[in-house]
């Protein structure tokens, strides 16, 4: 199942995931999630400002956040299917992490599949839907 993932970085912090890392997780995910096709996901990294703006926009909610997925419906019989976009803040995550570089890439694997279980419909408005969102989380990442 080829993956096509596309990340630009944006933010002013940098080096603080790798590409192949990334790409081996979604990988995973997909396998185990048993998406049989081609699919592409994009990732942006951004600071505060932007991603407070998505947020206002389609959330309506007017503050930084870590991330956001927007699913894409894709074209009919296009290849790679478009999964969608996922946008994470840097800036967010650096402030959640103390500034700890280590706890920051892990806690950029763990937005990215956050990001991703949301691409493939999954979500956490119930405690049992945010239980099913945990477990896969941290099956994937192996925590």
């Amino acid at each position: 199942m080829p993956v096509e993932l596309r990340i630009r970085n944006e933010s002013s912090r940098k080096r603080l995931y790798r590409r192949d890392a990334l790409a081996r997780l979604l990988e995973s995910i997909l396998s185990g999630e048993s998406v049989p096709e081609n699919v592409e996901v994009s990732v942006l990294f951004c600071d505060d400002p932007f991603i407070q703006e998505l947020n206002r926009e389609y959330r309506k909610k007017n503050v930084p956040t870590d991330v956001l997925s927007f699913e894409q419906d894709g074209i009919e019989g296009q290849r790679p299917r478009v999964l969608g976009d996922i946008v994470i803040s840097l800036e967010t995550v650096e402030s959640n992490c103390g500034f700890n570089r280590e706890l920051m890439r892990d806690e950029v694997r763990m937005l990215v599949c956050h990001g991703v279980l949301h691409l493939l419909g999954y979500d956490h408005g119930t405690v049992a839907e945010k239980k099913v969102m945990v477990e896969k989380q941290a099956g994937y990442l192996g925590v």
